[in-house]
């Protein structure tokens, strides 16, 4: 919970006596300090930020009590900061007509996952994802998030799963070599995208881009698994007597695309 308060802008000992207070009201700082094991001197500092913040009460007496304005209250304080600022930038910084091709990269866990929310927060219309089943759950609370909101969210998911997302088309597993890389894509609004690989250590990173040959790549890859898993559920016993299993058939016969 700390962690949380602190993404709200308090520190780390701001954030533990807001919980102090929160579960024992109406106590005196040198009660907050002996919870937190703090000197007087900084948590009374600490206190009266929370107090300037608006975050916290000072009822006046002898001695001086304190007690937390309610989580709900402050929340909406801090909602209603953010609005007021995020329209006047809205305002004063006009986005260009239309913003040229680009392409970036993002490196670290951290900062692809941050990527992700990104895209996936400013997404308006529609979200197509070609995805391993391993890693929708990194993404899954975002996308139901967009969903929430009107957002028409489209998966392919490679693997079985379980999510409570509306679209969501199960893609059979290829034959997997040790230690393969997940690769995924990432469609929003058919403007923006990401392609990259989510391996779960630091080095995982994503390719962003809004270039139209990218997007088209995108919405040809996605049209692609699409249209093959359909053919695979309709005719899956024909093509494994035709092509083999995993399609080893027509893989011998084009050793240049596949043993690269």
């Amino acid at each position: 919970m700390i962690e949380q308060l602190r993404k709200l802008g308090l520190s780390e000992l701001e954030a533990k006596c807001y919980l102090v207070l929160h579960e024992k009201p109406h106590i005196s700082g040198y009660e907050v300090a002996k919870h937190v094991s703090v000197s007087r001197t900084n948590v009374y500092s600490a206190l009266r930020i929370l107090h300037e913040r608006g975050i916290c009460r000072i009822l006046e007496g002898d001695p001086v009590l304190y007690e937390a304005v309610p989580i709900k209250q402050v929340i909406k304080l801090l909602q209603s900061d953010f609005d007021r600022t995020a329209r006047t930038l809205l305002d004063e910084l006009t986005a260009p007509p239309s913003t040229p091709p680009f392409f970036a990269n993002w490196k670290g866990n951290k900062l692809v996952h941050q990527t992700v929310r990104r895209l996936i927060a400013n997404t308006e219309q529609t979200i197509l994802l070609d995805i391993w089943a391993e890693d929708l759950h990194l993404m899954e609370a975002s996308l139901l998030e967009a969903e929430r909101r009107g957002v028409s969210v489209y998966l392919i998911v490679i693997g079985e799963c379980h999510t409570s997302l509306d679209h969501v088309i199960i893609h059979q597993r290829p034959k997997e070599k040790p230690n393969r890389i997940r690769h995924f894509t990432l469609l929003c609004d058919k403007e923006n995208a990401l392609v990259g690989s989510l391996c779960g250590n630091p080095e995982e990173s994503v390719l962003e881009s809004n270039h139209p040959s990218i997007v088209k790549l995108l919405v040809s890859s996605y049209e692609h698994d699409l249209i093959l898993t359909q053919i695979e559920q309709d005719f899956g016993l024909e093509l494994l007597q035709k092509y083999g299993e995993h399609y080893q058939i027509i893989k011998q016969e084009h050793p240049e695309m596949w043993n690269a």
